[in-house]
Parts: structure tokens; sequence; C-alpha cells
């Protein structure tokens, strides 16, 4: 830094001097400013340590009582009653449960008007009394009974084909739309004869659909559904769920069957919640609400009528399974024509499943009935263990020479058929064992050993029996198991391991869990079986790192990393590297240097970073790039700081596909160089100073390679402070060059977020930033006064701006106020070991001549600009701006000057001349400046004071 001084000495005493050759030195303020008028700039003296003192906020003493502002409100409640019903008025009465005051309590008397409109709101409100009765009536299953919600996504993402699918669409025509007429029987007849025409031919079939194509025909049928019904076209609603319903005995792709249960079973529960709510709305009228548990008798016999009319149109549909699926769907209509209505109904609607022949589709119906009768009447369990013991009547179905045949069709073995059972079974075993009573357990264990310990059947007793009942006869349980018949539900060795992981990583150490994953690897890789089993694997390691937070101990599992080798396929291999990710950015706790981690990690995270490619998602390498930026900020090797910059070469080389890990690294290695200046307490070592010159050269060479200009912009300016604050001082300039070189490559509009955004505002909050940081860098003995904002200047000249735009002058007056902070005696902020120019020039004439030639060529240009403004589409900016200059003057100008003085009295015209100035801010800012007057040394403000009138309108 000596050295620079006596270099620049110059620059501190001849400012003027042979240096002005260059393009940074004062020969191009002409390009700057042409050949426009020159103004004249004096920059205010500063005292910054008496402007601080006078700005901190006067002490005033605190005198500790009863009161304080973090104590809690008590809050004092007021209890509205109605007194009388007939009178116009109401008294209120209020009752306190503390006598602190409520200010805000205090000020509306006592009463609250939430409180007042919630006690004279009706107590009969539709929504909050169907809201409770669906409580009431859900009351009896508790928390304890897994809904069917939490089935449907595990069957929709478990049974799925890549064969091609048919369905058949309704082909809604005007005669969906019934005109009335005037006898019942004739409208009646009419319904038929369109549920008549839907069932001859009013469809039309589509085939070859692939998966994804027939969830969409299906959802888009669920939407035609409920337009429908809110556009009244109630028998074309019940046609779109008849014609749903058939496609449930439709079994030609049969591995898909449990997945279209799911899919068509929900517009059936849609059909039933419309149609209830529909005849419930209309018990409910101006005068009366039937009550949370209405009896038959409270309904009106219009909602009567129209019900029995649902169940009449129904009873007409010819086919078994549509009658059987759609009259279940509406089984809780029941409850408007008879107490005894679904008691009655259950029974019937279970006979009727027995006409279903295929085995597959009756266990499905059969599920769908414990379902509804589950939510309507949970208490009615009598009808479902009949619905569960003609079930195991007709198990043996399975086996017969029906389904052979079409299993032979279709090309499916039985080890593949017989899972398609589980869900449905699973879900009935699971409505007939709540909170049953220990007999009726026995009672069904029972009949499973008579039916030969079927796989399949004793698979869903065990997944519905509560825990502690199969506990307690867990040695039964074992016989059975060995005992019983696995042909065609074989005993999988991957899903039985898959359970043995968990029980033995929550319940042993290492050794054990080390030991059941070399024996999966073992079993899975002869003849690349893992490949079949991917969702079982990848179960595996979840349960694994679910109980594994130390890492150290996971990856010396010696099969930990062999078993990660078995997922061959990219795509399930990365996804099991970001769940290895996510966990160890949430547990953790401290950074690490552990070789065994690192390298394992290392390898994780090399693989994520490799998949990545042309086609990947900006989302996805956002995610990635989080993963291991997590993994990054984790690794320290605390005061070895030369392996701690090792490491971030090797990971630059690494991921250098996502440019936010490689911005993370450049923030690291900056970090890096500054707390080895912490720990040097800024007095750098040879060998430091060495370090430190390394990591800005780091940053300086990788900076280029990131794509996103503003991101460049910003590292090149946050590594140039850092190498200014390690002394760097050549570094600094390199980089503050590089961002100066880089601004004419700003595009006009940049990508934010996926949407084009202007640029501009970017850059001018780039280049305040910049302005801020230039103030303390010091002029280097070679390149003549202030060289950096010169070429800066520069630079933004020859920027095309967009049209209309005032970006550019509110540089030119940021420039305005870093030229007037340079000027000063003592600057504002510096860096501790850095000379600044305040110190290099000590206040030199010519120096500062310099800087008032560049102010005032920066004035010119801001002048300049408010002419061109004087048009009636810009008045209102002209004023803005003028307005923000005299501030500027204000704040940073002499204006004991007289033409500084006289410029501002014309600026504080400009901007009032045509009305378009704020007349509330001119007043603020006169009163601002008659205030400042009464300052020591800020007398001449009265004077100015004086010249600058208020414009007033009329």
């Amino acid at each position: 830094m000596a050295a620079r001084a006596e270099q620049g000495g110059a620059g501190r005493g001849g400012a003027g001097s042979g240096k002005e050759k260059r393009a940074g030195g004062p020969g191009a303020t002409a390009h700057v400013t042409g050949k426009m008028a020159v103004f004249p700039w004096h920059s205010r003296g500063r005292n910054y340590k008496a402007e601080f003192a006078s700005c901190r906020l006067e002490a005033v003493p605190l005198e500790f009582g009863d009161y304080h502002p973090l104590k809690p409100i008590t809050v004092t409640e007021s209890k509205t009653k109605k007194v009388s019903r007939k009178g116009s008025t109401s008294s209120t009465s209020s009752s306190s449960s503390s006598s602190v005051v409520d200010p805000l309590s205090s000020v509306l008397d006592g009463t609250d008007p939430l409180s007042m409109f919630a006690a004279t709101a009706d107590p009969a409100a539709p929504d909050s009394s169907r809201k409770r009765r669906d409580r009431d009536e859900n009351s009896i299953v508790g928390s304890d009974f897994e809904p069917w919600a939490s089935k449907r996504g595990e069957i929709l993402a478990r049974y799925t084909t890549t064969e091609k699918l048919s369905i058949n669409l309704f082909m809604g025509s005007e005669k969906g739309k019934v005109t009335a007429t005037s006898a019942m029987s004739e409208k009646v007849r009419t319904r038929l004869e369109e549920l008549d025409d839907f069932e001859e031919g009013s469809q039309k079939e589509l085939l070859n659909l692939t998966q994804q194509d027939y969830v969409n025909r299906i959802e888009e049928l669920n939407q035609s559904l409920k337009d429908a019904w809110a556009s009244d076209q109630k028998v074309k609603a019940l046609k779109i769920v008849i014609q749903c319903s058939k496609l449930l005995s439709d079994t030609s792709v049969i591995q898909f069957y449990p997945s279209k249960f799911v899919l068509i079973t929900d517009i059936l529960d849609t059909f039933g919640k419309l149609v209830y709510e529909r005849i419930f709305s209309m018990c409910v009228d101006n005068r009366s609400v039937l009550p949370d548990h209405f009896s038959p008798e409270n309904v009106n016999d219009t909602a009567k009528e129209t019900c029995l009319n649902w169940f009449f149109k129904i009873a007409s549909i010819r086919e078994l399974i549509p009658r059987f699926y759609v009259e279940a769907s509406i089984l809780k209509c029941n409850k408007f024509l008879s107490k005894t209505g679904i008691s009655e109904c259950l029974p019937r609607l279970t006979c009727m499943i027995r006409g279903i022949g295929d085995p597959l589709v009756s266990v499905y119906a059969r599920a769908y009935l414990c379902r509804v009768g589950m939510e309507v009447a949970p208490h009615l369990k009598e009808s479902l263990n009949k619905n569960f013991f003609d079930f195991l009547l007709t198990f043996k179905q399975i086996h017969g020479d029906t389904v052979q045949n079409q299993l032979v069709v279709q090309g499916v073995e039985l080890p593949s058929y017989l899972p398609l059972y589980s869900p449905a079974m699973d879900w009935i075993f699971q409505c007939i064992s709540y909170h049953a009573p220990e007999a009726l357990l026995t009672e069904m264990m029972e009949r499973c050993k008579k039916l030969g310990n079927n796989a399949l059947l004793l698979n869903s007793v065990m997944s519905a029996f509560r825990a502690e009942f199969i506990a307690t006869r867990s040695m039964d349980f074992i016989g059975m198991i060995k005992e019983c018949d696995e042909s065609g539900f074989p005993k999988d060795y991957v899903n039985c391991a898959e359970v043995w992981v968990e029980y033995t990583c929550k319940h042993f150490t290492k050794r054990e869990v080390n030991t059941v994953l070399a024996d999966v690897i073992k079993h899975m890789t002869p003849d690349r079986a893992f490949e079949d089993s991917y969702p079982q694997l990848q179960s595996i390691i979840k349960k694994v790192i679910a109980h594994f937070h130390d890492f150290s101990v996971l990856f010396s599992v010696e099969k930990f990393l062999p078993f990660l080798d078995m997922f061959q396929k990219e795509s399930v291999r990365v996804e099991v590297c970001k769940c290895i990710m996510e966990v160890f950015i949430k547990h953790q706790q401290e950074p690490t240097k552990d070789p065994v981690i690192l390298n394992a990690l290392l390898h994780v995270c090399k693989t994520m970073h490799d998949s990545v490619n042309a086609l990947t998602l900006e989302d996805e390498k956002r995610m990635l790039a989080y993963l291991i930026n997590g993994f990054i900020k984790m690794v320290s090797f605390g005061r070895d700081f030369e392996q701690q910059l090792s490491f971030y070469v090797e990971a630059r080389s690494m991921f250098c596909n996502l440019e936010p890990v490689l911005v993370q690294l450049i923030h690291s290695v900056n970090r890096l160089a500054m707390e080895t200046r912490k720990v040097m307490k800024g007095n750098h070592s040879r060998k430091t100073a060495a370090f430190v010159r390394a990591c800005v050269a780091y940053c300086f060479i990788t900076i280029p390679s990131l794509v996103g200009i503003f991101t460049r912009l910003n590292l090149y300016l946050h590594s140039g402070q850092v190498a200014l604050a390690n002394q760097c001082l050549s570094q600094a300039d390199a980089f503050f060059k590089a961002a100066i070189s880089l601004i004419p490559e700003v595009p006009k509009t940049i990508n934010i977020d996926g949407k084009m955004r202007p640029s501009e505002s970017f850059l001018l909050e780039f280049l305040c930033n910049f302005f801020s940081t230039l103030l303390i860098v010091p002029d280097h003995p070679e390149h003549g006064v202030l060289f950096l904002v010169r070429e800066l200047l520069n630079v933004i000249q020859d920027y095309t701006w967009e049209d209309n735009s005032d970006d550019k002058i509110r540089i030119y007056t940021c420039v305005l106020h870093l030229l007037s902070a340079m000027s000063q005696e003592t600057y504002l902020y510096h860096i501790d070991k850095v000379d600044s120019n305040d110190s290099l020039y000590g206040g030199d004439t010519k120096f500062l001549a310099e800087n008032n030639k560049l102010c005032e060529t920066v004035m010119a240009q801001i002048l300049e600009h408010l002419k061109t403004l004087a048009k009636d589409e810009a008045l209102k900016r002209q004023s803005s701006l003028g307005l923000s200059f005299f501030n500027s003057i204000l704040a940073h100008g002499d204006l004991r000057n007289n033409r500084l003085n006289q410029l501002s009295v014309n600026l504080w015209h400009l901007a009032q001349r045509h009305g378009c100035a704020d007349t509330r801010t001119m007043v603020k800012t006169l009163e601002y400046i008659k205030k400042r007057s009464k300052h020591p040394d800020m007398g001449h403000l009265s004077e100015l004071a004086l010249r600058l009138p208020l414009q007033t309108r009329t």
C-alpha cells in the first residue's frame, strides 16, 4: 500500500499529470459530455460524526411499574343476551373476567359488535347444521379406523398397466333436458324412455387408450356429471353414473381393475352426495330446518316424493351391476323415507351381489357395500358380517375353471392375479373386525382354517385384525402360515425383507442390519432380480436411513453402498440419492470432515449431478442443486483452510453443470478468505496472503463459467469486496474492471421465474451497490484519477437504455452522490488496513478539481435529459426527476455557491411548473429546509427558503 501511495504521488499532488491520455483519464470527459454547457458543482463539507449524533433518538428514562408492553393482554369478555323477541330493542348484560380495562372494549361501551352479530345470528344455519350432522353420524367410527381415502393413492400407484384400454362415452342429446308435463306418469314414462335410449346406443366406444388417457376420460366424466347436475339436467347425470358403473363389469384388462374401481367409485360418491344434498335442501325453508338427528316424520312430502322418484329410476336400470352400484351410492337417502330403510336395504343389496358371477367383480362390489355401510350405518354390523360370510362361501370360485380360462385368455399367471383381490379383501376385513368382539374374530379365524389356510385370505386377516389379537395368538398364526397353501400367492422374499429390515433397524445394531442387507443382495443379484423389485428396495433404503441419522455409522455399514449399486436404473438411482441427501440435510447437526461421509456423499451427489441433461426440468435442477449445496455447507475442516479450499476445487470439477452449486462454491471460497482474515486479524503473513490470493483466483476463474448475467455481476462485485478486504488491491481492480466490461452485455429483458422482465431496475440496483464500493477503492498509480469511475461512466453513457426510461438519470444522480462523498476530507466508511483516496490524496486541490469536473459533466447530462422531457406526455416525469435532483443538491451540494443556489431554485420551479408536483411533498420539503436552516453553518438555507414559493392549485 505504501508503494502504491508513493507511485500515486502524482495522483496525490498532481492529479492532472501525464496519466490522462488513457480513456479512463480526464480526457474522457468530452466522451461523456460532448459540447454541452458546464455547470458548477461545489460539494458540501460533511461532518459525519456530528450528523450521526444529531440523528440519534433521544434517550427517555423508563419507569418500571405494573405496565409493560410485553405483558399478556387481559381481554374483557362481553356477553350479549337477547331479552325480547317481539320488541325492536334488546338489552345487553356484560360480565368481565378481570377488572383490567381493555382500551378497545372501552371504546365500544362494553359491547363487541362481532359478539353481538354471533348472538343474533340464526342458530339454524343450514351449513353449520349439515357439518354438525355429518360429524355426529360419523362419530361412531373413530380416528383409529383407517379411511378409504388413505388407501386410494396406494392402489392407484400399485395397480397399473401398459395395455390399451377402452371406455364408452355418453353422447349427450337434447333429450336429456326433460320438459315439464301435466301428468306425473307422463314425466316418469319420458324419463324411463330416456334411460332406455341411453342403454340402446347413445354412447361411443373409445379404443386403444393408454392408462393416462383412460384416467383423463374418467375425470372428464366426473366433471360432466357435476356440470349436468349444476345445469339441472338430472337425468343426464344419472346416465353418466350408469355408464361409469357398467365399466366395473369389464375385466378385459384385469391388472388395472383395482385402479378402475377407485376411479369409478369416486364418481359414484360424487353422485350420492349430490342426490343427498339435493333432497336435504328441499327439507329446508325459511321457517324450519331439519335437526341434526332427524326422523322421516320431519321430512316434507315433496322431499319424500323426490327421494322415492330417485329410487324408482334406479330400480328401472336393467343390468345388475350398475343397478347395484347406483343404489348403493344413494343408500344414505333411505333416511328420508323410513327409520329402517338402511337396515332393510343392506341385506337386499348383499343378496344382489350373489348374482355377480365374476369373483373379482363380486369382491369389489362387496368392498363398496362395506364402504358405504361404514359411512352411513357403522352400527349395523350384522349386515356387514353377512356380506363377509357370503364372501367366504364363494371364495373357492377364485380357483374355478371359469377364472382359470379367463386368465389363460389374458395371459395372466395366478401369482399376478390373486394380489388383485388384496385391496378389496383388506377393506372388507378391516370393516368387519373394527371394534369386533373376540368371539367374532375367533370365529373368522376358524373359518379361514376350514378354507385350507389360504395364503391370500390369511394375509388379509393379519392385515386387518387388531395387533393385540394377533400378538396373543402369534404361535397359532405361525402354524397357519406354515401349513397354508401358497400356490398362486407365493411368499415373496423381498416383501418379507422389506418388513424385517425395519424391525432390525429399530431393535438391533448396525451389525444385524448389515446382515439383512447382505442377505437381500445375495437373493436379488442373481439374474438381476433387483430390476423387478425397485419399489421394495427403495422402501428398504428409506427405512434404513430413517433410523440411522448418524451418517458415520450408516456408511460404516459394509453392505450399504453395495446395496445402492443394485439401483441400476438411473431415474430410480437418482431418487434414492435424493432421499439420502434429504435425510442428511435434515438430521446432520454439526459440520463434518469425516472422510467416510465425504467420500460416500460425494459419490451420491455426483450421481445426482450426472443425471442432469438438456431435457431436465428447471425445478428438478433446482432441487438437485439445493441438495448438493446442503452437503457443501456441512463440510468443514476447521482451521485447515488449505484442505477446505482443496475440497472446493474438487467439488467445482464434479458439479460444473449446476450453476447454483458453482455460485455456492464461490460464496464458500469468499467466506473462507474472510475467515482467514479474521484469524489473522487483518495482518496477513506471507503464507496467508498467498492463500487468500488463491481463493481470489478461484473465484475469478469460476465466475465467467456462469450463465446468469446478474449472477456474474454481483459475484464480481462481492468477490472484489473480499479481495479489497484482504488487501489484494490488483485483484480487486481486476474484479471491478470485469464487472464494468460486462455491463454492455446486459440484455433488455431477463428471465425471472419463467417470465421475461425488464432488466433496467436490476441494473440500477447493481450500480448503486457498485458505487458504494467504489467510494473506498483506492486509485491505481498507473491509471489516473478515479479511473474506475470514469470507465463506468463511459459504459453507462454508451449503454442503450429503454425509450421513456429515466433510469440512466437516476444512475447519474447516484454518481453525483458518490463524487460528493469522494470530495470529503474523511470518508464515511473504510476498510481496515486499506488506504482509500481520502488518505492517498489528502484533500489535494487538483484531485478535488478533477472530482468537480466529473460532477459538472454528470450534472450537464441530468439537465439535458430534463430538457427533453418538456413534452405534454412527459411533464410528470420531468417534475419528479426535477424534484429528485433538487433533493440531491440539497443533500450533497454547497448551496452557498450562488450558481448552484440559483440552479436549485430553478429546479424547484420546474417541479411545480405544470402542476404535476405533489403539494404535500413540496410542503414537507420546504418545512425540512426551514428546519435545517436553524442548524449551525446552515443559515444560508433561510434565504433559500424564501425563494422557494409553493404553487397553489385553483
